[in-house]
């Protein structure tokens, strides 16, 4: 959801901010960590700690670092979003222009990756003078901000009308964008704004932010596992990580220009999951050992969709180790398909089924009219969003859900739990709350859930390999390409 940021004294908000002109009613704000920490109270570990750094009004900071290192925390640290002493425990100093930063959240904008989540209201309009409402501004100066801030992300020629709902994700987060710069934040922060969009999605987006920093000069601190999308627009780079190897506390561990950086740090930023510019991806293509797998899962004539069809005629199968991309612009239909596929989503016409042998007892060959109990252990799925999945109170005990709804005893399914964290890399956050883990880690945590029993359903994994790249186009036509 979008983060909405008030303030103590609206007054104040009101007085700072007067004007109409956008480089007046914009006044960048400076940034200062000493020696800064954060631990959140299920852990036993900070996620980050002896944080230093200055940055100046009008600065353009990416802020990178693998999946765990503390970028998201250090973001909610700087929107002021952190929680109280109940929630963790917090060391040294984060200040916004000199205030603490949890006393000064007027001052900083944050946009979240997910655009779905990030709109909240029905209207164009309303959803964009969410915030300012919340900030108690007079009417006037409410929709004059909305205007000018929809004309700053290139939405100005919508209707305040328009449903939200009509928007495609590209336009779902310049709306989210332009409902924090209604707010005149100081300082604009972007945690990975384009991670769920097309690449014409992200293209609108970074033309927006440039744009929108052309117009107001505002401090920028971006997070993006996509490093190329920025480059031509920040001035500086800091990475987050641990200072060693066997070091559980993340840190600053570089700080610089990007050539600075990206020279001296591209094989980590690389093994950390970042798109480093000018560095070959490494093949991680599984080697075929042999030639065909059993079909475990297949369409036929499948029309899908909710309200309407956005597929028509559908037929693919799937094989047994087989790794299929499914891409296609936001909208198309791809996160619909899947779940179709997953037995989540009644067809419109057609069906889905599995091979026989692993159809329920006393089921018709359709996945859709199986109870909840018979898809697990045969079809698992990862939403965007891992947060929507979460039911228990501690990573250890979400991963043994699972196992215990499929009648497994108490001892078998912390047992599993246990071994999947382990390959997952998560056994030192077992008693964490899941919640509490970057997004990385929330996904890992939830695929724990279905790994274990997919390596029940499906074998022993000697099965062929085969990747393939499926492509979705605007009229829900699937086109099967080999990767």
């Amino acid at each position: 959801m979008r983060v909405v940021l008030q303030t103590r004294n609206a007054r104040g908000m009101k007085e700072r901010f007067m004007g109409t002109d956008a480089e007046k009613s914009f006044s960048a704000a400076g940034v200062v960590a000493r020696d800064w920490g954060w631990r959140h109270a299920s852990r036993k570990d900070f996620a980050l700690r002896h944080v230093d750094f200055t940055i100046q009004p009008g600065e353009r900071v990416l802020l990178l670092g693998a999946s765990g290192a503390g970028k998201s925390t250090l973001m909610s640290g700087l929107a002021g979003v952190l929680g109280g002493d109940d929630e963790g425990e917090l060391e040294g100093e984060l200040l916004i222009d000199g205030v603490d930063a949890r006393q000064a959240r007027g001052r900083s904008g944050l946009v979240l990756q997910d655009p779905d989540a990030q709109t909240i209201l029905e209207r164009v309009g309303d959803d964009t003078a969410f915030g300012c409402e919340n900030l108690n501004l007079p009417k006037d100066e409410i929709w004059s901000r909305v205007r000018s801030s929809l004309d700053i992300v290139g939405l100005g020629y919508m209707k305040l009308d328009r449903s939200t709902r009509r928007l495609s994700g590209g336009q779902r987060q310049r709306l989210a964008l332009a409902g924090v710069l209604a707010m005149h934040p100081g300082l604009l922060l972007l945690d990975e704004p384009t991670a769920n969009l097309d690449p014409e999605g992200v293209k609108e987006v970074h033309d927006a932010v440039r744009h929108v920093l052309e117009q107001t000069r505002e401090t920028l601190v971006v997070v993006e596992h996509h490093i190329d999308v920025w480059l031509d627009l920040v001035d500086r780079v800091i990475v987050l990580g641990k200072p060693e190897a066997d070091s559980h506390v993340s840190g600053v561990i570089a700080d610089g220009t990007p050539e600075e950086v990206f020279g001296s740090m591209a094989s980590v930023l690389a093994k950390g999951g970042a798109w480093v510019p000018g560095r070959t991806i490494e093949s991680h293509t599984p080697e075929s050992r042999q030639s065909s797998g059993d079909v475990v899962l297949r369409t036929e004539d499948l029309s899908f969709g909710r309200d309407f069809a956005l597929g028509e005629h559908v037929n693919l199968v799937f094989h047994a180790g087989e790794i299929t991309a499914l891409t296609g612009k936001n909208g198309v239909g791809k996160s619909t398909l899947a779940l179709t596929l997953a037995g989540l989503l009644k067809p419109i016409s057609g069906h889905v089924s599995m091979d026989e042998t692993m159809v329920p007892a006393r089921r018709e060959n359709d996945v859709f009219t199986w109870k909840s109990r018979d898809l697990l252990g045969r079809i698992g799925m990862v939403f965007q969003e891992p947060e929507h999945q979460f039911v228990a109170s501690s990573v250890r005990d979400e991963a043994a859900v699972g196992p215990k709804s499929m009648g497994k005893s108490e001892e078998e399914s912390y047992a599993i739990a246990d071994n999947m964290l382990e390959r997952m890399n998560l056994a030192r956050f077992a008693q964490a709350n899941p919640f509490t883990l970057s997004g990385g880690g929330k996904k890992k945590a939830f695929r724990c859930l279905h790994a274990g029993r997919r390596a029940e359903s499906l074998g022993d994994g000697r099965a062929d390999v085969r990747p393939r790249l499926h492509h979705m186009d605007g009229n829900g036509e699937t086109d099967r390409r080999c990767a």
